[in-house]
Order: structure tokens, then sequence, then C-alpha cells
């Protein structure tokens, strides 16, 4: 279990996301149902992060049970070590569907590499990294514990709940632009760039879970 109670952020990827959902969620919600051809009335009900849940962030099975999912085929125990992915937002439809939301402002923010130290955590990541990326076909000879972790990490836990389980998840990338205090890009241009570059690095352009996942792009100035 993993709840980690969030300060009201101030500024940056943290600050905007918490804005979207606590207070004009329906721009989020519009963009969800046009992206992934919901139904216009398909309902969105964010479960994090909450005002009136001290903003919580959630991870391992804490995320689950915050979006009331069940793996009984692969229980996430056994395909990934605690401290996996701590979600910047989780949501859950009226028809069930199940949602996992990043966000960034700034380019940098795509980087990162494993932190995990201890060797049975390492393997385990490496082992169920090395099945996602064959599921996906991947053609790059590159690790994935570095460089961009945070987004292969993502992926598999998608090919968990979506391959592994047969949950209906989708994965959600939300990108701000004009975070002007954080220099991030101005244009989606920018932004398609870096992460054009980022599935070229990793091989997977095109990949057999891109439907369930969706790139948004939110202007701040709207917020």
């Amino acid at each position: 279990m993993a709840r980690v109670p969030q300060a009201k952020a101030e500024k940056g990827s943290q600050k905007w996301l918490q804005v979207l959902v606590n207070e004009k969620p329906e721009i989020l919600n519009t963009m969800i149902r046009s992206s992934l051809n919901f139904a216009e009335n398909e309902s969105i009900e964010w479960r994090s992060p909450l005002q009136c849940d001290d903003y919580a962030e959630y991870r391992d099975q804490a995320f689950l049970d915050r979006l009331d999912a069940k793996l009984e085929k692969v229980p996430l125990q056994q395909f990934w070590p605690n401290r996996g992915p701590q979600w910047d937002a989780l949501a859950r439809t009226s028809t069930g569907k199940l949602l996992l939301v990043e966000a960034k402002s700034h380019i940098s923010e795509l980087i990162s590499s494993i932190h995990a130290k201890d060797k049975e955590s390492i393997r385990k990541i490496k082992e169920s990294l090395k099945e996602t990326r064959k599921h996906l076909n991947s053609t790059a000879k590159v690790d994935w514990t570095q460089g961009f972790y945070q987004y292969t990490n993502r992926l598999a836990h998608l090919y968990l709940l979506r391959e592994k389980n047969n949950k209906p998840a989708y994965l959600i990338h939300v990108y701000f632009l004009n975070d002007v205090e954080m220099g991030g890009p101005g244009t989606i241009h920018e932004w398609e760039g870096a992460i054009n570059l980022q599935k070229t690095f990793l091989g997977i352009r095109k990949h057999k879970l891109q439907k369930y996942t969706r790139d948004l792009f939110i202007d701040v100035h709207n917020l």
C-alpha cells in the first residue's frame, strides 16, 4: 500500500494537473473522451489527485485499490516490486475504464533512470520490461531501465493491466504548453519532436498497445 499525500503544488506539471482535476476537469474529460472515442455521456470520475484527499498520489497496490481494480490473473506483486510508479492522476469511467495519467511541463522531465537498489527488485523489473518490450515488438537494443525509464515502466503497467489481466486500462500522457516558469515548450511541435525521439530510441514508434495510449497537449494559458 502506498498513498502519498502532496502539498498544493506551486509550479510545474504537478500544479497544472491539480488545477485540471480539481478545478477544470471537463477540459481534460472532453479531450479524453474525444481522443479515445468514448461516448459523450461516459462520465469520468477522478480518484486522484483530489484536494479533499490531500492531493494524494498512489502507487503499488494502493493505485489499484483506488481504481477498484482487482488483478485476478497476474497480481501486481508478481509483476513488479514495491515502490513502483507513483501515478500523477487516476480516474475511472462510468463504464469501468481505468485511466492512468502522467503529466509533463518541460522536456527534461522525460529523462529518468531506475532507482531500485535491491538485486531482486532490479531482476523483477528487468524481466517485466523484457516481457513488455517483446510484446510490443521493440526493435531497439537499448536498456529500458535507462534514459526513458519512467515511460517504459508506465507502458509495462499498461501491459500488465491490458494484456495479462484483460482490464480496460488506458495510459494518458498530458503535456503542458507555455509553462514559462519551467522553461517548457510553447508549441505542440516541440513536444512531438521530443516524444518521437523517445519512441524511436525505444524502438516503439508503432506498437500493439498504442491504441490504448494518448498524448494530450494542454495550454496552461487556458487554465
